[in-house]
């Protein structure tokens, strides 16, 4: 079994009654047996036009005998406990059953965006040394192809499963009479995922997330504890890839406690998100700060029905507080502030902890000792906030200073990379999050600035030295510096600043190509570039970013 937690802490959090040992197929098969006949999963619209496949309207039932199916076959392929799957698919039914079935075998899926190449899959393959890899060709893009070529000569070849060899399993496979034996041995602090995350280093960073980790979002997720949010059976559509915490901790989690109707969409189509919405009578939904203005400021905006929706999350970006204060005038409708990282952090405003609508888009409670303790998800979380410089914990209001994290939710290390670990965890075990706040009252923070050299673009984080390590070994640049560039409805997009050597022109289309020959995954690309003569540098040779921003805001 693949238990990273410490004895200590384990002992802890069970005796505090944050982690119940649940696993999350155990979760499933008890909203299976509760309510059999309730919709499960709805498959996007537009699935035809993504993969070629009907879209489907599943239920618990249903979803179940393909899950056991599935199991039965990958059990077969000599998939077993602790095994790593990696998987790189869209928002489909499919995708879902895949994750229930590997954790049916107790299990680790690691999914991956379906943009990510052969640049960022080297280095899943290398960390996690998975024995598995589902995918497909999508979009005119054969990923099972690509990774087949990858020649790691280190590794075992992984067993490559394409999407129709696992539609056929779930349709045909018969069941094996060892599921539930494997099932019963699968623990509580197994990890389940193993989600991907860009911050400063070149490659990314794996993060192990257990099921009691996953587990520990009942308190926020479910009604029947203090500041839970949502009802049995609530409708939940997340239009975020279903690959980090987006879109499994606030997609996959709150369907799986709740019993939910899981309403799926992928990529991101506005007009067909908001048709999905009133139709399916959403009642939980997240979305970036751009798509709640357009939907605000969209002329027909006085016709849209979502009398169903109850909770609109916002996050990725600070939300406007207008759009909080028109949500909730126009349709009732409760809207969340929410600040997170693939590593187990999460900040929540809600009703139940900013009452004010203009203060809870600007700001998050603070949670510590003494604070929030009515509300068992902050209760049981850890916080500080340090110099970054001298690494003295503040607490003055008005300071700002970088945020330290420490909770059930937390991951306790980056998967089998030890190097990565030791740089942001302290000897207390508190995670360094990369992130300024503000303190702006006893019981309140405010996001400030990141202090982690990284982009944020969609929602995925792109490390800037990454982007600049594959441009700086192209012969024609002598030295580049990524920076955001800001963006309306993506909120930010790469911005690279590059120095030709001598004699060399290098623009747009030089760098776009350099990206493609390198096999990076396209929303990496940077989306414009700007010649300069030198990187502006300190002493020490670290290059002066805010320089850079601010001739992005002035102009050359």
């Amino acid at each position: 079994m693949v238990v990273l937690v410490s004895k200590e802490r384990i002992e802890k959090y069970i005796r505090e009654g944050w982690w119940d040992n649940k696993t999350l197929i155990g979760i499933f098969l008890d909203n299976v047996s509760r309510n059999p006949d309730r919709t499960a999963i709805v498959d996007p619209p537009n699935k035809e036009a993504l993969v070629g496949l009907k879209d489907e309207r599943i239920t618990y039932r249903e979803l179940k005998e393909r899950v056991d199916r599935l199991s039965s076959f990958l059990l077969r392929k000599g998939f077993e406990r602790d095994n790593v799957m990696v998987i790189q698919l869209p928002n489909i039914n499919e995708l879902l059953t895949i994750y229930l079935a590997v954790w049916r075998l107790g299990g680790i899926i690691s999914p991956v965006p379906v943009q990510w190449r052969a640049h960022e899959l080297a280095s899943v393959f290398e960390t996690t040394r998975a024995s598995m890899y589902v995918s497909m060709n999508f979009k005119n893009f054969d990923h099972l192809e690509m990774v087949k070529n990858l020649g790691i000569r280190s590794l075992p070849a992984p067993t490559l499963l394409s999407l129709s060899e696992i539609r056929e399993a779930m349709s045909n496979e018969a069941v094996s009479p060892e599921l539930d034996r494997a099932t019963s041995r699968v623990q509580g602090d197994d990890v389940a995922v193993i989600e991907w995350t860009s911050g400063t280093e070149k490659e990314p960073k794996a993060c192990p997330m257990s099921h009691n980790n996953w587990g520990f979002l009942r308190f926020f997720f479910r009604k029947e504890f203090k500041g839970g949010i949502l009802s049995d059976g609530a409708v939940v559509m997340n239009p975020a890839p279903l690959v980090n915490m987006t879109g499994i901790g606030v997609g996959i989690v709150p369907w799986l406690m709740v019993a939910g109707t899981f309403v799926l969409h992928h990529p991101f189509d506005p007009v067909l998100y908001l048709k999905q919405l009133v139709g399916e009578k959403v009642n939980f939904t997240l979305a970036p700060p751009a798509v709640a203005v357009a939907m605000l400021k969209h002329p027909d905006v006085d016709k849209f029905d979502l009398s169903a929706t109850e909770f609109f999350v916002q996050g990725s970006a600070p939300p406007p507080p207008w759009t909080f204060l028109e949500f909730k005038k126009r349709w009732g409708i409760e809207s969340i502030n929410v600040w997170g990282q693939n590593e187990g952090t999460g900040l929540f405003s809600t009703k139940d902890t900013v009452q004010d609508l203009s203060d809870r888009a600007r700001s998050f409670p603070w949670p510590g000792p003494g604070k929030m303790e009515d509300i068992p998800f902050f209760k049981a979380t850890e916080t500080k906030i340090i110099d970054p410089n001298t690494e003295r914990e503040i607490t003055e209001i008005g300071s700002v200073g970088e945020l330290c994290f420490r909770s059930p939710f937390t991951i306790p290390e980056y998967y089998n990379q030890p190097d990565l670990t030791r740089n942001v965890f302290d000897k207390d075990g508190f995670f360094h999050t990369g992130d300024l706040f503000t303190i702006v009252s006893k019981d309140r923070i405010a996001f400030f600035d990141r202090l982690k050299d990284i982009i944020i673009r969609g929602g995925f984080n792109i490390s800037s030295a990454e982007i600049e390590d594959i441009a700086k070994r192209d012969p024609r640049i002598a030295d580049a510096a990524a920076v955001p560039l800001p963006d309306e409805v993506l909120g930010e997009k790469v911005c690279l600043f590059v120095v030709p050597r001598a004699g060399e022109k290098v623009g747009l289309e030089e760098v776009k190509g350099i990206m493609k020959a390198n096999e990076v995954a396209i929303y990496k690309w940077p989306e414009r570039v700007e010649v300069i003569a030198s990187i502006p540098r300190n002493p020490v040779g670290k290059a002066l970013k805010d320089e850079l921003r601010k001739r992005l805001s002035h102009g050359p």
